[in-house]
């Protein structure tokens, strides 16, 4: 009796399944064929991330401006690299001297993560050696606009960043400046930029209410004098560190550090996480080798390789396809708990970037990276069905001329169509 009930459903099940299959296609593929669309470029992938089988397919082949979603990639990089802990400094102790080293860790005496293990390690020694040559590459991204050198998303990269590489500016009554080494660099009129394009000369007008962090110029020198003031002494330079091991010093939960890159979309935090990655993998900084290490090893099956540039998105060189994406969402979906996965990323509704947009009626059915340059905007990541299904989806919108908001209220209606009907 059993046998013979499960031979009726199962044919029923298949059926079921294949006319929700054609049903979410006709319906989706209304969406994208409307006039809406006919002056941009668009493409949408979505997959069942149980048995892979593809659902949506609509130009997945096609290279995008990914804007922040790379921001994907980075996180893949550095779950595969990075250990549970930052890895803060490298150090050799020799004689009465700490010979250290940066390893890109962007969490020392960042305003948001308040910990202060390394100056409390660094504390421990009354003479430091500090090697600052194991970055090579720019302190700006390639591809990066040139003229936002001065807005709080566009700090420059470097071995041992020091909060966050920005100057925080507060009106406070009096004023309030961190570092406190800049309270005479600042001036108090109104100027269309924040700070010069060569110097630290910053300016904030006295009227603002808020807060502000601008990026400021950075060099050995500079670090050595703002390290030499958090710790109280002298701080010397050398141009290498002495032969022998190395040992690490480690610092705040490596999770913490990529959900705040990923929930808030901190540029600042996506390229120095990819610094980091290479420190696990050689001695000298550099994003560029990372970024092929892990598309020749780990994304060698990537069915279409992206340019890839940086780790942020902030660059308008970066190249990705949907089926990129959802390659590398479904192998987190595949190799990590899907609780601390989805805690990554933002939820629709509830907080990060999507904080006002892809609500669910009483939980979060969207948790997905967005991606937002002028005229781009992308989302990519998962999606959960009223049925239980979680699908795996990538969604990029480059060339647009209507405003965003627009873009993403059409993108809503098809995932809430995607959400009922599958």
């Amino acid at each position: 009796m059993k046998k013979t009930t499960l031979f009726i459903l199962l044919p029923a099940l298949i059926i079921g399944c294949s006319s929700a299959k054609r049903s979410l296609l006709k319906n989706t593929e209304t969406f994208l064929q409307s006039a809406f669309y006919d002056e941009q470029f668009t493409g949408f992938l979505l997959i069942n991330s149980q048995n892979k089988d593809t659902l949506l397919d609509f130009n997945s082949s096609k290279y995008f401006t990914p804007a922040s979603n790379t921001k994907i990639f980075t996180l893949f990089t550095a779950l595969q690299l990075l250990p549970d802990h930052i890895p803060a400094l490298k150090y050799i102790e020799q004689g009465d001297t700490l010979f250290v080293e940066g390893t890109g860790d962007p969490t020392f005496l960042h305003s948001y993560f308040e910990q202060n293990s390394t100056i409390d390690f660094l504390n421990q020694y009354d003479h430091i050696a500090l090697h600052l040559d194991n970055y090579k590459e720019e302190k700006l991204g390639s591809g990066w606009a040139w003229d936002d050198y001065h807005y709080y998303y566009q700090p420059e990269i470097g071995a041992l960043p020091m909060y966050g590489n920005v100057t925080t500016v507060n009106n406070s009554s009096p004023m309030q400046v961190t570092p406190s080494y800049f309270k005479d660099s600042v001036i108090t009129i109104r100027y269309h930029k924040n700070r010069d394009l060569e110097q630290n000369r910053f300016y904030f007008s006295s009227r603002r209410k808020d807060t502000v962090e601008i990026p400021f110029r950075t060099s050995a020198l500079l670090t050595q004098t703002l390290l030499q003031k958090a710790l109280k002494k002298e701080i010397s330079l050398v141009q290498q560190l002495p032969q022998g091991d190395k040992k690490v010093f480690y610092s705040v939960a490596t999770d913490t550090v990529l959900k705040r890159m990923m929930q808030v979309s901190d540029n600042f935090l996506a390229e120095q996480l990819l610094l980091l990655s290479s420190s696990t993998l050689s001695d000298t900084l550099s994003s560029t080798k990372v970024r092929d290490h892990i598309l020749e090893q780990q994304l060698s099956n990537v069915t279409h390789p992206p340019r890839w540039v940086d780790g942020s998105g902030l660059s308008r060189y970066n190249l990705f396809t949907p089926g990129s994406m959802v390659t590398v969402l479904d192998k987190l979906y595949d190799q990590l708990p899907h609780e601390r996965l989805f805690d990554f990323f933002p939820a629709g509704g509830i907080n990060g970037t999507l904080e006002d947009w892809y609500a669910g009626d009483a939980e979060p059915y969207i948790y997905a990276k967005s991606g937002s340059l002028g005229n781009v905007y992308c989302l990519s990541g998962y999606l959960l069905t009223k049925s239980g299904k979680t699908l795996i989806f990538s969604f990029m919108n480059n060339h647009f001329r209507q405003p965003t908001a627009e873009v993403k209220k059409r993108m809503q209606q098809i995932f809430e169509e995607i959400r009922d009907s599958y």
